[in-house]
C-alpha cells in the first residue's frame, strides 16, 4: 500500500461517521427513481408474474472521492505519485459500502424471504445481484413492470418508469436496475455498401505518395481511398518502430450484442497486412455466457480485433465476448439479464487480478437513455480500472450531435425528461470523465473530420467538466458566437471527444472477403493499438503503464497530437460544432504522432 494511501485510509478510519438510520421494514415507501420512456418506445403488454429478472442493487460508495483523488494523482505526469497505481485490494477498500448500508439492505432482502445463498455480491460488496420473478420484484419495489416495444427496432424489454423503496432505505441504495433504463447498447460503425466504393484488391504505393502538410510525413496516396495498418503507421509516425512485447504488456477488445471475432478472418487479414503476425491469435474470455460463434463473423468485432491487434502485435491480446440484452420472450420463462452489457463486463473485469493495460470499446448509447444514477455507477467502475493502471478507450459515436438517426435533417433530438425540449444528444459511456473518448477523421492532405458520417461529440448533461479540461474546453467555448446553440448543450459539461484518429474506409476481412468499414468504432481500436505500443515503450524502460490517459493527454502529452482544423459534426437539424484550432468537440486535441508521444511518455 502506497504511503499516502495508508495515511488517507487511516485518517478515514478515525473520522466519526454519520449515524445512518436503518429502514423500518414495513415503513412507508417513497419513489426512488422516475423516468420518462425515450422516444420510440411504447408500452406493449404485461409480462407474466413468474418471468424472472436479474436485479442489480448498487450500494453507496462513501469513499469514492478518495479513490478519485488517488486516480488523478497517479495519472498526472506532474505529480510525484505518477504511475503508482493501486492494487485490486486497495481499490476494493475504497469503493466498499458502509457496514450500516450492508445491514440495511440485508434486512430489507430478508424481509422478502431472500436468503444469502440466493444473491451474488461483488468483491467490494458494493453490488448485489439477485434473480427473482417479476411479481416479487414488483412487490419489493412497489412498482409495475410492463413489456415495452421499440418501434424502430422491434425489440421488446421489460421495464418500469418508476420504482420505490422504504424511506429509510433510500440513503443505503444508489441504484437498482433493470428498472427505468431503456438504453440499447450499439456499435458505432457505418458499413460502405456502394459498388463504387469496393475495397481495393491491391495494397501498394503504386499511386505515389502525399505529404501531410500538418506533420510533413509522407503517406501512400492510396491511403486516401483505403486505410490499412501501413497507412496508419505512416500517417501517425510509427514507421520503423521496432515492436516487441514484454510479458507485462497487454491489450483488450470488447465485443457485445452478438459480435464475434473470427479467427480465420484474422489470419487472412494478417497475411495481407501484417505477415509477421500470422499464426498468432487472441485469448478469448466469455462474460455472462458470451459466445464464440466462428460461423458468424461480425463486422464490428473483426474491425476492432484486426486493427487493434494488427497495430499492437506482438502484445498479448484478449477478446471479451459479453452476452447482450436478449429480447423478452413471454413463452420462455428463464432468467434473462436485461441490463446494459457493459455493466456485466465491468463486473467481470474488475474482479480479475490481471487486466489488459489498454482496452478498446466501440459501443455506446444516447446518454439520456441511461439513468444518471446508473451512468454514474458505471463511470465509477471505469475510474477503478484507471486507478489500477488501465487505459480505457471509447469511441465517441457516429451521429454528430444527434440522436442516432443517420440522416441529420430528420433527427428529432428531444429530451426524455417529459418536457420534449430540443437538445443535442451526447453519448455514454464516452461522456464518462474517466475514459478516453475518440472521434474520427479522414483523408491525408489535409486530415479532416469525417464528412460521410459525423464524429460524435459535444458536452455531457450528467458529468461536469473535469479539471484536466479546465483550459482546453473554455478556449473552444470562447470561439462560439454569443448565443450560438444557446440551451442546446451544457456549457459546463465534460467535453467529448478527447482525441481522434482515422475512422473511415478501413479495409478488413469478414467471412473470407475484404470489406470497407468506417466509424468512430474504427478510430477507437486503432488508437488503442498505438496506446498499447506506448505502454510497451514505458514497460521496456522499467516504468509503469500509462493508465488513465486524460491528465497526460491534456498536459505534456498535448504536443504529441496533430491539431485537426477542418470539419463539423452535424445533427439535430444543425451543422453541429465546428472544428477549430485547439480542442474542439469533434476531433478533441487531434490525432496522434507516435514518434513524438513515445518520447513524451
Amino acid at each position: 500500500m502506497q504511503p499516502s494511501f495508508r495515511f488517507l485510509f487511516a485518517l478515514l478510519c478515525i473520522v466519526p461517521l454519520a449515524v445512518l438510520s436503518l429502514p423500518a421494514q414495513n415503513g412507508l415507501y417513497e419513489v426512488k427513481e422516475h423516468a420518462h420512456p425515450p422516444h420510440g418506445w411504447i408500452q406493449h403488454s404485461v409480462p407474466p408474474a413468474d418471468h424472472t429478472i436479474s436485479l442489480r442493487i448498487g450500494l453507496p460508495q462513501p469513499n469514492f472521492n478518495i479513490l478519485e483523488t488517488h486516480l488523478y494523482e497517479v495519472s498526472d505526469p506532474g505529480h510525484h505519485r505518477y504511475g503508482q497505481h493501486l492494487s485490486k485490494e486497495e481499490v476494493e477498500e475504497l469503493v466498499a459500502p458502509h457496514p450500516e448500508s450492508l445491514q440495511a439492505v440485508n434486512e430489507w432482502l430478508a424481509s422478502h424471504g431472500i436468503q444469502e445463498d440466493e444473491i451474488t455480491r461483488s468483491p467490494a460488496k458494493d453490488w448485489i445481484t439477485l434473480t427473482i420473478p417479476i411479481g416479487m420484484a414488483e412487490k419489493m419495489l412497489d412498482t409495475k413492470y410492463h413489456v415495452w416495444k421499440n418501434l424502430k427496432t422491434g425489440d421488446d424489454i421489460v421495464r418500469t418508469t418508476s420504482y420505490s423503496l422504504p424511506i429509510g432505505l433510500h440513503e443505503h441504495v444508489d441504484v437498482i436496475q433493470p428498472t427505468t433504463m431503456f438504453a440499447q447498447f450499439k456499435p458505432f460503425r457505418s458499413t460502405i455498401v456502394k459498388s463504387n466504393e469496393e475495397p481495393s484488391s491491391v495494397i501498394n504505393d503504386a499511386l505515389g505518395s502525399i505529404t501531410n502538410p500538418a506533420t510533413g510525413l509522407t503517406v501512400d496516396a492510396s491511403c486516401n481511398q483505403t486505410i490499412t495498418i501501413s497507412c496508419l503507421n505512416q500517417l501517425y509516425n510509427a514507421v520503423g518502430y521496432k515492436q516487441s512485447s514484454t510479458s507485462k504488456n497487454s491489450i483488450g477488445v470488447t465485443g457485445y450484442v452478438g459480435e464475434y471475432a473470427n479467427l480465420a478472418d484474422l489470419q487472412q487479414f494478417y497475411a495481407e497486412q501484417r505477415p509477421d503476425a500470422r499464426g498468432s491469435s487472441f485469448r478469448f474470455i466469455s462474460v455472462n455466457g458470451g459466445l464464440n460463434d466462428q460461423s458468424k463473423p461480425g463486422f464490428e468485432a473483426n474491425l476492432d480485433v484486426q486493427f487493434a491487434l494488427g497495430i499492437s502485435y506482438p502484445i498479448l491480446a484478449t477478446f471479451y465476448s459479453t452476452a447482450g440484452t436478449p429480447p423478452f420472450k413471454p413463452d420462455v420463462i428463464t432468467p434473462t439479464n436485461t441490463n446494459e452489457p457493459y455493466s456485466d463486463w465491468l463486473d467481470s473485469v474488475i474482479n480479475q487480478v490481471d487486466i489488459p493495460l489498454t482496452i478498446s470499446t466501440s459501443y455506446g448509447d444516447d446518454e439520456q437513455t441511461v439513468p444518471e444514477s446508473f451512468a454514474r455507477r458505471v463511470c465509477s467502475g471505469f475510474a477503478q480500472l484507471g486507478a489500477r493502471g488501465v487505459s480505457v478507450v471509447f469511441s465517441s459515436g457516429d451521429f454528430g450531435v444527434g440522436d442516432g438517426n443517420p440522416d441529420p435533417a430528420t433527427q428529432t433530438c428531444f429530451t426524455n425528461d417529459g418536457n420534449n425540449q430540443t437538445k443535442f444528444i451526447p453519448v455514454f459511456p464516452a461522456t464518462c470523465p474517466f475514459v478516453t473518448s475518440v472521434g474520427a477523421t479522414q483523408n491525408i492532405s489535409p486530415e479532416v473530420a469525417v464528412s460521410r458520417f459525423f464524429s460524435g461529440g459535444g458536452f455531457s448533461n450528467y458529468f461536469l467538466r473535469p479539471a484536466y479540461q479546465k483550459r482546453a474546453v473554455p478556449g473552444y467555448l470562447d470561439t462560439l458566437e454569443h448565443g450560438t446553440y444557446q440551451g442546446l448543450f451544457n456549457r459546463n459539461g465534460r467535453g467529448v471527444p478527447d482525441i481522434a484518429a482515422q475512422g473511415d474506409r478501413f479495409r478488413i476481412i469478414v467471412g473470407g472477403q475484404p470489406a470497407m468499414i468506417g466509424g468512430t468504432s474504427a478510430a477507437a481500436p486503432a488508437l488503442a493499438g498505438f496506446i498499447a505500443l506506448l505502454n510497451e515503450v514505458r514497460l521496456r524502460q522499467g516504468r509503469p503503464p500509462l493508465g488513465f490517459l486524460n491528465p497526460f493527454i491534456y498536459s505534456i502529452g498535448s504536443s504529441g497530437f496533430t491539431d485537426i482544423l477542418s470539419g463539423h459534426n452535424s445533427g439535430c437539424g444543425t451543422p453541429g460544432f465546428n472544428v477549430t484550432k485547439g480542442w474542439d468537440p469533434v476531433t478533441g486535441l487531434g490525432t496522434p504522432n507516435f514518434g513524438r508521444l513515445k518520447n513524451l511518455v
